[in-house]
């Protein structure tokens, strides 16, 4: 095989159809529209319009809303924690802050930073300078013989 040679299966790329360009083309004239109304022009708007009558969109209630005073939290479970020690990602007895848990890739962004969470099992001491934690996951890192210091 030879770059040069490359291509495409026969019938991989269908050319677009060239509409209004002749009754001889098969798609001249009306170019597929059919006759008149607002549908046959440019410019049309009515993808939801209901005649007039109240939109179903516009009847059906809204539901909830947007807190722009919540907070948004990346989140870590133990387990990939533990995880993350096991594949050499963490050094077991670590200090880990933000910076460090987004380097070893175990949270994405977050405006308010980092919260611990319980699931799975941490088997090695941690100390850990997060922004929240709960309390079972508090409970299993102390267990574990690390420690979680909350950082506003």
């Amino acid at each position: 095989m030879k770059l040069n040679e490359l291509q495409d299966n026969e019938g991989a790329r269908k050319r677009r159809m060239r509409v209004g360009r002749g009754i001889g083309s098969g798609k001249g004239k009306t170019a597929g529209r059919g006759q008149k109304g607002q549908k046959s022009r440019s410019g049309v708007s009515i993808n939801g319009f209901e005649g007039g009558q109240m939109p179903l969109h516009m009847r059906l209630p809204k539901r909830g809303f947007n807190n722009i005073f919540g907070t948004d939290y990346a989140e870590v479970n133990l387990g990939r924690l533990q995880k993350a020690v096991d594949a050499g990602k963490i050094a077991a007895g670590a200090e880990l802050d933000f910076a460090a848990l987004k380097a070893a890739g175990l949270c994405g962004k977050a405006k308010d930073g980092v919260r611990v969470l319980a699931k799975g099992e941490l088997k090695v001491a941690l100390t850990l300078k997060v922004a929240g934690a709960s309390e079972a996951a508090k409970a299993a890192v102390e267990k574990a013989g690390g420690r979680i210091e909350l950082v506003a």
